[in-house]
């Protein structure tokens, strides 16, 4: 097998590859002989009639990925029709789930671990594999004065949209950071005034001048930021100092990770928190979609790269059931078992 770029270890620092062709090249040769072309073999009879993937927000990456795999799935014959669902993000789509709305969903790791904290507690849903990086942003104005995270104190900042990933992380990185919050309309002295604003609510009020900060949770580059950056210059807070207490409290489901100078207009480079991006889908879906899913996730990765971002593709042997302790459907295990000899 083609070595595949070393990503980082659990705990170390996660930069980006170079470009998004050497993850093309290392996955088509690397992978293309592991796993039986046994998608060119599905017949009408046996393969679902819709399929939905829950993605996200319009401008985000999940909306652009999820689409990306709708289209792939159709394409290649796993369903003789899917589409890509718009969500709030990882939590609404956990709850698509869940309710049988959809048949596969991306969400973050830390997510899937709801509602009980654990990563085991995933009743009703499997893994089909971690397919990306994510990347916390901080985002403020450059003129806001605002360099660090403990500068937040007073301020008032948009933390996600309800049923976003965004909203169950970001509360986490301001009590990390010790910081006291407030639903308040105005932040009080000492304390962090928080509204639910998701992405591009978030972006209008930031570039308004109605919030301070943006914290958001996403592919690099995430569109919406890097054309809000070129209306009105912007930066990146460090996160990574939150990273030791974020693992004392929640374990090892956030990493240390960069987003690389250039990323975003006039932007220098922010390590900051990232989180597995796992596809996840119904426990309940049947072992041959599931097996074919994860064949097109190894033989066809090249087709799922949003144009809009660089992202890390965790598509590889390897990482793909790295999981992060959310359980692999049965038969993606025995595909990626296969995989291994």
């Amino acid at each position: 097998m083609v070595p595949v770029p070393d990503l980082g270890t659990p705990g170390g620092p996660v930069a980006l590859p170079p470009r998004r062709t050497l993850l093309k090249s290392a996955l088509a040769v690397g992978l293309a002989a592991c796993l039986p072309p046994a998608l060119s073999a599905c017949t009408g009879a046996d393969r679902p009639e819709n399929l939905t993937v829950a993605g996200g927000e319009p401008g985000g990456f999940y909306l652009e990925f999820s689409t990306l795999l709708a289209a792939a799935l159709e394409r290649h014959g796993v369903a003789h029709r899917a589409s890509a669902l718009s969500t709030g993000g990882s939590l609404d789509n956990i709850a698509e789930l869940r309710a049988g709305r959809a048949a596969f969903a991306v969400a973050l790791a830390d997510a899937a671990a709801q509602p009980g904290g654990s990563a085991q507690d995933t009743a009703g849903i499997a893994a089909i594999g971690k397919v990306y990086e994510n990347y916390v942003h901080c985002v403020v104005r450059k003129d806001s004065g605002i360099r660090d995270v403990p500068a937040l104190a007073g301020r008032r900042v948009a933390v996600g949209q309800p049923g976003s990933g965004t909203s169950l992380t970001t509360p986490r990185l301001l009590e990390a950071a010790g910081l006291r919050t407030s639903g308040d309309a105005a932040p009080s002295a000492g304390t962090t005034a928080v509204e639910n604003l998701g992405l591009n609510d978030g972006i209008a009020a930031l570039k308004a001048g109605t919030v301070d900060a943006l914290f958001w949770s996403g592919g690099v580059p995430t569109a919406a930021i890097a054309a809000a950056a070129q209306e009105v210059p912007m930066g990146l807070l460090d996160l990574s100092g939150l990273l030791p207490e974020l693992r004392r409290r929640y374990g090892g489901l956030y990493d240390r990770v960069l987003i690389p100078e250039g990323s975003y207009p006039g932007v220098p480079a922010a390590w900051t928190v990232g989180a597995p991006n796992l596809l996840l889908c119904r426990s309940d879906l049947d072992s041959a979609t599931v097996e074919r899913t994860v064949q097109l996730l190894v033989h066809n990765a090249g087709e799922l790269i949003p144009q809009s971002s660089l992202g890390v593709q965790f598509l590889s042997a390897e990482s793909l059931i790295n999981t992060a302790g959310v359980p692999l459907h049965p038969a993606a295990a025995d595909a990626y078992r296969a995989l291994h000899g």
